[in-house]
């Protein structure tokens, strides 16, 4: 008979679990935990994205997403522009030291990808991001 563990204890325990792996192989770069390096990795992708953006794509509270921009401001990773279409919003920019740690940041991420997948096969990969997705619906019906 299968362990009948709560799903939502075995996502809590892995996602700490990862994140304290990655605030680890991340500190060197000054980039600390909160998603820091979620939001960091938007900007790059989507460079002059809003805040309001960032929160509703990654999913985040305003106060954390907040913090984490803040913090990576101070940092030095992102610079922030007075959007012209919007005088209440602020566009969100990579600055050269971020573009420089992309690669390293990239690797972080993809190698932490690999290692919560090891023990799955392919197929077990697939069917896991799928079930994940399933579940992430009830918490869009909250």
């Amino acid at each position: 008979m299968p362990n009948k563990e709560p799903i939502g204890k075995l996502i809590s325990y892995i996602h700490r679990q990862n994140q304290k792996r990655l605030a680890k192989e991340l500190a060197p770069y000054g980039i600390g935990g909160g998603g820091q390096h979620s939001f960091l990795k938007a900007i790059l992708h989507q460079p002059g994205v809003t805040q309001e953006q960032l929160t509703q794509q990654l999913k985040f509270d305003k106060a954390t997403t907040a913090r984490s921009i803040k913090q990576l401001e101070v940092s030095g990773y992102i610079e922030r522009k007075p959007d012209p279409d919007d005088r209440r919003s602020q566009l969100l920019y990579p600055t050269s030291k971020a573009k420089e740690v992309q690669p390293q940041l990239h690797a972080i991420l993809d190698e932490s990808n690999r290692t919560l997948a090891r023990y799955l096969t392919p197929e077990e990969h697939d069917q896991l991001i799928s079930l994940l997705h399933k579940v992430s619906l009830a918490q869009k019906d909250e």
